[in-house]
C-alpha cells in the first residue's frame, strides 16, 4: 500500500512535469489547463480542456485533456484512452495521442509500451521538442514502470531544440524527475535548480527539491525549501501535500491535518483529488477525516482503488469480515499489475484478524497459515507501508491497549510529568524510554504497552523496545502477543551486538520456548536449545530443555 501510505512521488516530483509554457505555439488556456493540473486541480483543468474541446475539437486538446487523467493521483485509464482514441479520430498521424495510448499501456505494466514510445518518436524523426518531451514524460510518469535512460535521452534532445526559442522549466523539472528515478539525485538536484530562474511559479520548483531531499532523508534541508514554497505562493496545493508528509514522519499529527485542509483548501473538488485527501489522512491516522472524505466520493468513482482504502480503514476499525469483502472487491475489479505486495500484507493481517474468533480449529489453522505467507511476501519486497510484524502483535494483543485502560492504570508524580514531555514533544525518545519505563516500576502494563509500541514506531531498528514490549505484553497476560514481540527482537537484533545482548537473547529465546511448549513443540525445542546455547547457567532455559527433550 505504499502508494497510500507514504509520499506519492510520482505527484509531487513525476506528477507535475508541465507547468508554464514560454512558447507563443500554445494558447493561454491550455497554459492555464496546465497550470492547473500542476496546482493539483484536475477538476478545474479538465473543465478548461474540456471547453476547449468544444470550441476547438483539435487532437491536441484530447490529448490534454486524456494526459490530465493519467495525472492524476489515482490514472483513470479508461477516460484517457478515449480521449486519445477521439485525438485520433481528429487526426491520425497525432504523435502525441500515439504517445498517450503507448503511455496508457506503461501505465498498466506493459513493458513493451517502452519501445513502442521509442517507435513514435523515431517516426516523428525527433524534431518535435513537444514530443520528445511528452515522450520523457511519460516514461518518468509511473514509479514502477519506467525508463529514466531513454528520457534522459529525448530530454536532451528536446532541451537542444528548445535552445533557440529559450528552454521551457518544466523541460528541466522532468530531467530532474528522470535523474530521481535513477537514484542520482545529485544530477536530480542540478536539474531543479537550472528550472529555477526560468520557472514563472517557484513554489513549484522548491516542492520538488523538497520532495527530493525528504527521499534523501535530509529532513531540515526537505523543511526549508518546503518553506521557501509556500512563502513563495502560498496558494500551491502541492506544497502542503509535501508539508503533510513531513510532519506524518515527525508523528506531529495536529500539524499534518493542518497541512492537510491547507492541501484541501487550495487544491479541488475534484474526487480523485479528494481521495488522495482521504488517504494522507490515514497515513496520518486520522481515520474519521479519511472516512468521511471517502464517504464523500465513494459513488463518484469508479476506481477500484477505493474499495482497498475502505479495507484499511475497515481494518483499522477491527472489522475484520467487512475489511475482507472491501480487499475481494479490490483484488477482483483491479488489474494484476496494480495489486502490491502490500495488498497481499493487509490481506494476512485481515486473515489474522478473522482467525481471532474462529472457532473451528482447522479454519483458524488454514487463517494463520494465510496470515503468515501473505505478510511475508510484502516484509520479503521491503514494504514500509505498515509495521506488520507490530500489527500482528496487535491483532494478537487484541487491537493493543487503549488510552482508557492506560489512564485507568496506577499512576504517580514522575508518569504524569513524562507524559506532559512527550506531549509536548513526541520525537523525545529519552523522555518515551522514562515514561514506557516508569509505567512497568507502577505495574500499569497497559501504559508500557502503549509507550513502548510509540517507542518502537519511533526508532524501529532499536531492538530493546521490542524485548520490552515483549514483557510488558508477557505481565499484562498476554502471551500471543509477548510471543510476537519477543520475536521482533530476536530477528531485530544485529549480529554485531549479540554478545551484547547474549543473556536477554537467551531470555527471549526461552519466553517464546515455554509459552509454544503446549501449542508448537518443535519451535519450543528448537527455541529453548538456542536459550540454554546462548546462556548454559540460565536454570529455567536448561530445566525447561530437559523437559522437553525427555
Amino acid at each position: 500500500m505504499k502508494d497510500i501510505m507514504n509520499m506519492n512521488v510520482k505527484k509531487i516530483a513525476f506528477g507535475a512535469a508541465v507547468v508554464f509554457f514560454t512558447n507563443f505555439a500554445f494558447a493561454q488556456t491550455v497554459q492555464d489547463g496546465i497550470n492547473s493540473v500542476d496546482s493539483d486541480k484536475y477538476a478545474q483543468a479538465k473543465t478548461n480542456f474540456t471547453n476547449m474541446i468544444a470550441s476547438a475539437p483539435t487532437a491536441e486538446n484530447y490529448f490534454y485533456l486524456g494526459n490530465t487523467y493519467l495525472k492524476q493521483g489515482e490514472p483513470d485509464y479508461a477516460a484517457a484512452t478515449d480521449n486519445f482514441n477521439k485525438g485520433l479520430a481528429a487526426d491520425s498521424k497525432s504523435y502525441l495521442n500515439k504517445l498517450g495510448l503507448a503511455t496508457v499501456k506503461l501505465g498498466k505494466g506493459d513493458k513493451n509500451a517502452v519501445a513502442e514510445i521509442q517507435k513514435i518518436v523515431s517516426d516523428s524523426r525527433e524534431k518535435d521538442a513537444e514530443v520528445l518531451f511528452r515522450a520523457a514524460e511519460a516514461l518518468t510518469l509511473f514509479e514502477k514502470n519506467n525508463s529514466p535512460d531513454l528520457a534522459i535521452q529525448f530530454l536532451n534532445k528536446a532541451i537542444e531544440r528548445a535552445e533557440k526559442k529559450g528552454v521551457p522549466a518544466y523541460y528541466y523539472y522532468t530531467l530532474g524527475d528522470a535523474y530521481r528515478l535513477k537514484r542520482m539525485p545529485g544530477d536530480a538536484m542540478t536539474a531543479y535548480d537550472k528550472a529555477l530562474p526560468l520557472a514563472k511559479n517557484k513554489a513549484s520548483v522548491y516542492t520538488r527539491i523538497g520532495t527530493l531531499w525528504m527521499a534523501a532523508q535530509q529532513w531540515q534541508q526537505a523543511k526549508t525549501s518546503i518553506d521557501k514554497a509556500i512563502a513563495t505562493d502560498p496558494s500551491y496545493a502541492p506544497a502542503y501535500k509535501a508539508l503533510a508528509a513531513y510532519d506524518i514522519r515527525y508523528q506531529q499529527n495536529a500539524k499534518a491535518t493542518q497541512d492537510l485542509i491547507n492541501y484541501t483548501k487550495y487544491a479541488d473538488e475534484d474526487p480523485y483529488t479528494q481521495l488522495e485527501i482521504a488517504k494522507l489522512y490515514f497515513t496520518n491516522e486520522d481515520y474519521a477525516n479519511s472516512k468521511q472524505v471517502l464517504d464523500k466520493i465513494f459513488d463518484k468513482i469508479n476506481d477500484p482503488i477505493k474499495f482497498k482504502l475502505r479495507a484499511y480503514q475497515l481494518y483499522a476499525d477491527g472489522k475484520y469480515a467487512e475489511a475482507k469483502q472491501n480487499m475481494d472487491n479490490f483484488i477482483s475489479q483491479a488489474e494484476k499489475s496494480r495489486v502490491q505486495p502490500a495488498d497481499q500484507g493487509l490481506q494476512g493481517l485481515i486473515a489474522a484478524g478473522l482467525a481471532k474468533t474462529e472457532t473451528d480449529a482447522a479454519k483458524k489453522t488454514a487463517l494463520m497459515t494465510e496470515a503468515q505467507q501473505k505478510v511475508a511476501i510484502a516484509k520479503a519486497a521491503k514494504d514500509e507501508t505498515l509495521k506488520w510484524d507490530m500489527e500482528l502483535v496487535k491483532i494478537a494483543g487484541g487491537g493493543g491497549a487503549s488510552q482508557a485502560d492506560v489512564d485507568a492504570g496506577p499512576t504517580n508524580p514522575v508518569i504524569e510529568g513524562l507524559k506532559q514531555k512527550v506531549a509536548a514533544n513526541a520525537q523525545d525518545s529519552d523522555s518515551l524510554f522514562k515514561l514506557a519505563t516508569a509505567y512497568q516500576d507502577a505495574k500499569n502494563w497497559n501504559g508500557a504497552i502503549m509507550t513502548w509500541q510509540k517507542m518502537n514506531a519511533l526508532l524501529p531498528d532499536w531492538a530493546p523496545g521490542y524485548y520490552s514490549l515483549g514483557y510488558s505484553y508477557q505481565q499484562a497476560g498476554n502471551n500471543d502477543a509477548a510471543k510476537m514481540a519477543y520475536e521482533k527482537f530476536i530477528s531485530t537484533v544485529k549480529p554485531a551486538d549479540q554478545e551484547a545482548n547474549k543473556q536477554t537473547l537467551a531470555y527471549a529465546y526461552f519466553a517464546v520456548a515455554y509459552m509454544n511448549k503446549d501449542s508448537d513443540p518443535a519451535k519450543a525445542k528448537e527455541y529453548v536449545a538456542k536459550s540454554v546455547q546462548l546462556d548454559p547457567t540460565y536454570q529455567d532455559a536448561v530445566k525447561l530443555n530437559a523437559e522437553i527433550n525427555k
